[in-house]
């Protein structure tokens, strides 16, 4: 797929550490926690998680002036896991069944460019062509600019962590419709 000066594409072997930096560069610095490894293991070993399996994949965003990764994003056949979510979340969308949308960042000097909804759009069509997902889930801190505005934009929140007593972990929670 292009975006204009940029090609979407899955990832392969030698786009890995490009994914890896934009992921790291972000959990860094839009979320502020630096690598939690209960929560971003995954970014370590991107084959494994995303690449080998076949119902998963990884796509990149490469900036086709000078070859970078500048955005990312991934899908996996993992539901949401109870604990640390809320065990109705892990039920109504169970591992197998359910395709989880993660990893959708794009370096700050390209946002704005419509990179994140074509990375969305073709990990939609992934899930829909597997054939056995009947949902798509994602979780989104809202703290980050302009994160909960875009996720809104493309499916509904199914559970926003802010309204619980206690504020829970503080995301949100949403399904977007396969296509």
């Amino acid at each position: 797929m292009q975006v204009r000066d940029y090609c979407i594409k899955t990832a392969t072997p030698d786009d890995l550490d490009g994914a890896r930096s934009v992921m790291l560069d972000t959990v860094y610095r839009d979320f502020g926690t630096g690598y939690v490894p209960r929560w971003h293991r995954d970014i370590v070993d991107l084959d494994h998680a995303y690449v080998a399996p076949a119902r998963h994949t990884l796509l990149v965003a490469v900036d086709e002036r000078d070859g970078t990764v500048v955005a990312t994003g991934a899908l996996d056949s993992r539901g949401p896991a109870h604990p640390p979510n809320p065990r109705h979340l892990a039920e109504r969308y169970p591992s197998g069944e359910t395709a989880q949308l993660r990893r959708v960042y794009v370096r700050p000097g390209h946002r704005r460019r419509g990179l994140a909804r074509q990375l969305v759009d073709e990990l939609l069509n992934f899930a829909a062509a597997d054939g056995g997902y009947r949902s798509v889930y994602l979780h989104t801190d809202p703290a980050v600019p302009g994160a909960e505005a875009f996720w809104r934009s493309l499916g509904k929140a199914v559970l926003d962590e802010r309204e619980e007593p206690g504020g829970g972990q503080r995301i949100v929670h949403f399904e977007v419709p396969l296509p």
